[in-house]
């Protein structure tokens, strides 16, 4: 392994709580904290340097729905925060950048107007992802209840030579189950392309970050969520199978 491996501990919103879904499954949601916020300088405090945000009622709205909660979240800590669900103007992308977001993430803009994503790299270079959600190993959108018919080596490749700055790789089918990381179609999909991938979806313990890590050296990071809310998962041996130092930071 060339580079550490980037964590991002996961704060998915309903409602303005901290919950988890299983396989994106709105109706299970098992809410772990009342206060993002506070779960942010959790992560913080045990380590963690960056943030994987999703508004979930905002991905099925498409807008955001949990500006308040993401609002204290930037306020509590000062984690690289990445935002995803509902973001589908330029107008929103550029409000949440300018709040102090280090990314933006577009996952159904990105399938339904290439040509928006492509603009917001030009405007916001570095600081636009794109989110490739699949199950069964195609693309679904809008909170993972619209189909597309493509692969997410297809959507992906879209993006070559746009300036998007990472891809996020979620397996619908592991995510929020701890059945371990997709590793293979997450290998594929970072030999595929030019953009650095981030894997989502199934961590459960370290071995599934070793994994990851030694399987392409396309693959930047990965998106770890249910196994440190269980317990399964201790914040210092997922930063020590990522090979990151466990700094924490300063709220």
């Amino acid at each position: 392994m060339t580079r550490p491996l980037a964590l991002y501990p996961a704060i998915d919103l309903k409602g303005g709580r901290c919950v988890r879904l299983l396989r994106g499954e709105m109706d299970k949601a098992t809410v772990y904290n009342d206060d993002p916020a506070a779960q942010a300088r959790a992560f913080a405090e045990a380590g963690f340097e960056r943030l994987h945000i999703v508004d979930l009622d905002g991905a099925f709205a498409g807008r955001s729905e949990n500006a308040a909660a993401v609002a204290a979240i930037l306020a509590a800590t000062a984690a690289r925060a990445q935002l995803g669900g509902g973001v589908r103007s330029m107008d929103a992308v550029e409000d949440w950048l300018s709040r102090g977001l280090d990314r933006v993430i577009l996952g159904t803009a990105a399938v339904r107007d290439p040509a928006f994503v492509k603009a917001a790299c030009r405007a916001f270079p570095g600081r636009i992802a794109v989110g490739v959600d699949a199950c069964d190993g195609l693309v679904k959108t809008d909170g993972w209840a619209g189909h597309t018919g493509h692969t997410a080596i297809e959507i992906a490749r879209r993006f070559e030579d746009a300036g998007v700055a990472a891809i996020i790789y979620t397996d619908i089918g592991r995510d929020g189950a701890l059945a371990g990381v997709n590793v293979e179609a997450t290998a594929a999909l970072a030999a595929a392309l030019s953009i650095p991938v981030i894997a989502s979806g199934g961590v459960a313990g370290p071995e599934d970050i070793r994994r990851l890590a030694g399987a392409h050296p396309n693959i930047e990071g990965v998106v770890i969520g249910r196994a440190l809310y269980d317990g399964r998962l201790d914040p210092a041996e997922a930063l020590a199978a990522a090979g990151e130092a466990a700094h924490p930071m300063r709220p």
